[in-house]
């Protein structure tokens, strides 16, 4: 059997579906590296809600699949952006997710980590009205809730604060408070905005080069408070030479969806960890590699994961916002997922195109558990569009 899929040309090309998938199997952690895949919410497609309404989640599928990357040793960044949130998903949302997935992770042994962010302050027509002590206090709110569920805290970049903020000092002042009342050591969190343009001069400049010395001093003055650095500027070389000037005993967890494997692998000077949207979809295929390279195997983890940077750059191709939509997509082909609808119906943002050729790249590295079912998934999908595949 083939498939008709759509070029970026609008004409019809002829592709033949694999018939076996890669053999991947659950295991346990992993021992080299901490990994973190940042999982997608799953929602009620029979919810009678608006784009501008509060999320309608389907609770059944959304934790099922953090049980399938606990299953393979991952460990589940929650309520972050790969969940929509500042996209479809509001704070009351996440603060149930959170609630809930904490809860599942206790009772299968997993391991979360949840995002605390502003996302509570909204902005008016002349931007947001709010003074540093209330984004300080809507960062306390959600930190709170974090720490009630027993998770670790992955402290978030803040479309308020990057309002607000004066320059770098009202970021050390603002990071500073959070970091010393933390109860654990917490994920900081550097998202580019490239992922999020209203996150443009974070850290007080947009100077990269005087941003990240406004990002380590804030690592510096703390680091028996921070456990890790969470980086998604999809720049390799500024996190490789940050990952070099971190305080002994803080991990950088590479974020970034276009390097991971390289800067996974490391060098003669270090490695990072990861806490990746790309592992959503990737999960067991991912988790395979870094079991090969707990063994010391680079060039078999290599072998593993490099071919996948293709996909990766496909989903996360700009606006690269948009990458949930091939996320979710791929979780509907793989049958973790009985539809394909979106918070906020984000699943039209990006072209019938570009939702082929993620298709047709998972298929190619196996990723799909049953090809035929998401072979006709996809016809579903082309049909949809007036497409006779």
């Amino acid at each position: 059997m083939t498939l008709r899929l759509p070029d970026t040309e609008g004409r019809l090309r002829t592709y033949t579906p694999r018939r076996t998938p890669l053999a991947l199997t659950p295991g346990a952690p992993f021992t080299s590296r901490t990994v973190f895949a940042a999982a997608h919410v799953v929602a009620d497609p029979y919810a009678d809600v608006s784009p501008d309404a509060p999320a309608a989640l389907d609770w059944d599928a959304t934790l099922a699949f953090r049980r399938h990357l606990w299953a393979h040793g991952l460990a589940v960044a929650e309520a972050m952006d790969t969940a929509q949130r500042g996209m479809g998903l509001d704070w009351a949302g996440a603060a149930e997710l959170i609630r809930r997935s904490a809860a599942e992770a206790r009772a299968v042994g997993g391991r979360i980590a949840c995002g605390v962010g502003t996302d509570q302050l909204h902005p008016t027509g002349i931007g947001y009205p709010y003074g540093l002590d209330a984004i300080r206090a809507a960062y306390e709110e959600q930190l709170a809730v974090v720490e009630d569920s027993g998770a670790q805290a992955i402290l978030m970049a803040s479309r308020a604060l990057a309002a607000v903020a004066r320059g770098p000092e009202d970021y050390l002042d603002v990071y500073g408070r959070l970091l010393r009342q933390a109860a654990e050591p917490v994920v900081l969190h550097w998202l580019g905005p490239m992922f999020d343009p209203a996150l443009e001069g974070y850290w007080g400049s947009t100077d990269l080069d005087a941003a990240t010395r406004t990002f380590l001093d804030v690592v510096a003055a703390h680091p028996d408070k921070v456990d890790g650095v969470k980086i998604s500027l999809l720049d390799a070389r500024r996190e490789t030479e940050l990952r070099r000037r971190l305080p002994d005993g803080v991990r950088c967890y590479t974020g970034d969806d276009f390097h991971y494997p390289e800067l996974i692998a490391g060098d003669d000077h270090g490695f990072s960890h990861a806490l990746l949207g790309v592992f959503d979809p990737l999960g067991p295929l991912a988790a395979e590699a870094v079991r090969v390279l707990d063994t010391g195997d680079a060039k078999g983890f290599g072998e593993l994961l490099d071919p996948t940077v293709q996909l990766s750059r496909h989903l996360f191709r700009a606006p690269t916002r948009f990458y949930k939509t091939g996320v979710v997509l791929l979780a509907w082909l793989a049958g973790h997922q009985e539809h394909f609808a979106m918070v906020g119906g984000f699943q039209s943002a990006r072209s019938l195109p570009h939702l082929a050729t993620a298709y047709e790249l998972a298929d190619g590295l196996g990723l799909f558990p049953d090809p035929e079912r998401a072979e006709a998934r996809m016809r579903t999908l082309l049909t949809l569009y007036g497409v006779t595949p």
